[in-house]
């Protein structure tokens, strides 16, 4: 008997609903202070001539744009699967999350200029105004934080949106710090020198989202799942001869799928075969999502390969993908 196409979850259906801990109260929040704040520090920024504050408000600017993504990509996110769209639209928050990378390495290149030029041709800076402000900002930075690191983090939609705030409180401690240089020394050049140090942390986040965002368009497996390990425990398995066209990958940042075709051994259960290999990667790996076509092994066809013969188990599939895992440990 074959077990074609079976999916599980440990439940008769699955539920592709967003993670109910993803809070969209958390960053509504964040957002008002964010937008608020940055109102005014575009104002002082402009009248203490001080291009760390300016680039901060510019920071917060995408910060919001962040978060605001954030809150339309869970929204779409949530849309029923329909039509060509058979996963739904949850792919929209790694869109989100992409986007928010671009825009940090995009707003850090743009602060790199400026302050190499601010650092050959230091204006005069208002240190004063400039330290009272980024002490502010620190504070109102603080409390964005803590409201999306309530939401739910494991989502990468919402940690681009954290990476953006927390960067931003970098920022504004860089700044502080710039300032009161400028207060106490008049070394004027504590500003863009400030600003590189902050652009440096701003490349490295927008690095890690477009790296960790691009592996799931790819459709990479996990980065903590290993595909040829995971054939291997398969194909361990007992009564399981073959498992070949083995995929794992990445639907969103929180769900991952399984999918392969595995040969048993005659007489042997496929419906048992089927439900301890979902055990073993649901248990073993956290992938819920599975898709197992078990076939008993057809007619065994011998093929020569170099002195000796081998069986031949995959003439049924018109051309195998990935790896194949056979359990007499050759694996191909």
């Amino acid at each position: 008997m074959s077990g074609k196409g079976h999916h599980h979850d440990g439940s008769p259906g699955h539920d592709h609903g967003v993670t109910a801990g993803t809070d969209k109260r958390w960053l509504s929040i964040a957002l008002a202070l964010i937008v608020g704040f940055m109102s005014v520090e575009v104002f002082i920024g402009v009248v203490a001539q001080s291009l760390a504050l300016i680039s901060d408000a510019a920071h917060m600017l995408t910060d919001a744009v962040a978060i605001g993504l954030a809150l339309i990509a869970m929204r779409i996110a949530r849309r029923p699967a329909k039509g060509g769209f058979t996963y739904g639209l949850k792919r929209a928050e790694i869109l989100s999350a992409q986007a928010n990378g671009l825009s940090l390495i995009l707003l850090g290149a743009w602060l790199s200029y400026e302050a190499v030029g601010r650092l050959i041709h230091p204006p005069e800076v208002k240190g004063g105004l400039m330290l009272i402000t980024a002490l502010v900002g620190i504070a109102v930075n603080v409390a964005a934080t803590w409201c999306i690191s309530r939401a739910n983090r494991a989502s990468l939609n919402v940690e681009g949106a954290y990476q953006h705030i927390l960067n931003d409180l970098f920022a504004f401690i860089g700044t502080a710090v710039a300032a009161l240089i400028v207060v106490t020394t008049g070394f004027a050049r504590a500003d863009g020198i400030a600003t590189l140090i902050v652009v440096a942390l701003m490349f490295k986040a927008g690095y890690g989202l477009l790296r960790d965002s691009g592996r799931i368009f790819l459709e990479a497996a996990p980065a903590h799942v290993h595909p040829d390990r995971v054939g291997g425990e398969l194909v361990a398995q007992p009564s399981v001869l073959e498992v070949h066209d083995l995929h794992i990958w990445q639907i969103t940042s929180e769900e991952a799928a399984l999918s392969a075709h595995v040969l048993v051994e005659p007489g042997g259960d496929c419906h048992a075969v089927r439900r301890d290999l979902e055990h073993l990667v649901r248990r073993d790996y956290g992938i819920t999502h599975t898709t197992l076509q078990v076939d008993h092994q057809p007619e065994m066809v011998l093929q020569v390969v170099g002195q000796g013969r081998v069986p031949d188990w995959t003439h049924h599939c018109v051309a195998t993908h990935g790896p194949l895992h056979r359990g007499d440990g050759r694996n191909s």
